[in-house]
């Protein structure tokens, strides 16, 4: 039986990964801030699929929070086979109406946890030959979106670093790059999703499908819809200016997972 440990499990693209994983017979380590929510959804399921359940109540954004998910990771007695860097958010509002406390929370999250996170869990992957590791960026990591697309963009850049760092070693590391998908994400940020055409909601369940899929076959990068590949593949060839406006429109007020 395999386990995988899934940061910001309890709802969105967090909690499709615990359903999938469950469904295909992963125990499962889950953790996000809210431990009755936690708990909640490792009664369901544990009771829906017989699978272990193990909560973790951790904020990523505290060092004592990162500290506790690194030593679970660290466990060679309870291993973890594969990690989801799940855990993420945005903030509301333009660069400089944003709290520079604000900014620093989410690079944080987004890149110092995943940092620390990805390093506990490869280590002990490698001892055993392997695992692997899934870390959550954004179609936003390819387009000029402020601190939340660089963060995203760090993430692309660092995971398939190691990805090549790792290769040969059993250890698979993949990023993965969403698009809109209706989740809580947008809800916390209190953002207005009214402009944003029906066609470029993605599901979430199909979305980790497509994802896991990716994993499984050796990619590190993984942008898992044809809308969005194409998407990307037109933003490679845009001018940086006229890039740079469109995401500005779209940015804060509507950006992509």
């Amino acid at each position: 039986m395999t386990t995988s440990l899934i940061t910001g499990s309890t709802s969105g693209i967090g909690a499709a990964f615990a359903r999938q994983l469950a469904a295909d017979g992963h125990d499962l380590v889950l953790v996000a801030r809210d431990t009755k929510r936690l708990r909640d959804q490792a009664t369901g399921l544990h009771d829906r699929h017989g699978i272990k359940t193990e909560v973790l109540a951790a904020d990523l954004a505290t060092d004592g929070g990162t500290d506790a998910v690194e030593l679970r990771l660290a466990d060679r007695e309870n291993p973890v086979d594969l990690l989801v860097n799940n855990a993420g958010f945005a903030n509301k509002g333009p660069y400089l109406d944003v709290p520079v406390a604000d900014e620093l929370k989410m690079l944080k999250v987004h890149c110092e946890a995943v940092l620390r996170l990805t390093s506990a869990a490869t280590e002990a992957m490698r001892e055993r030959g392997r695992g692997g590791v899934i870390n959550l960026a954004s179609v936003a990591a390819f387009m000029p979106r402020g601190t939340y697309g660089a963060s995203k963009a760090w993430v692309v850049q660092f995971t398939q670093g190691v990805a090549k760092d790792l290769a040969g070693s059993g250890v698979r590391l993949m990023a993965l790059c969403p698009g809109f998908v209706r989740t809580e994400f947008h809800q916390r940020a209190e953002k207005s999703m009214d402009s944003i055409p029906s066609w470029m909601w993605l599901d979430a369940d199909k979305l980790v499908a497509a994802a896991l899929t990716d994993l499984a076959r050796g990619k590190s990068l993984s942008i898992p819809d044809p809308r969005y590949k194409v998407m990307m593949g037109v933003v490679k060839v845009l001018p940086r200016g006229l890039l740079g406006g469109v995401s500005s429109k779209t940015g804060r007020k509507g950006g992509p997972r």
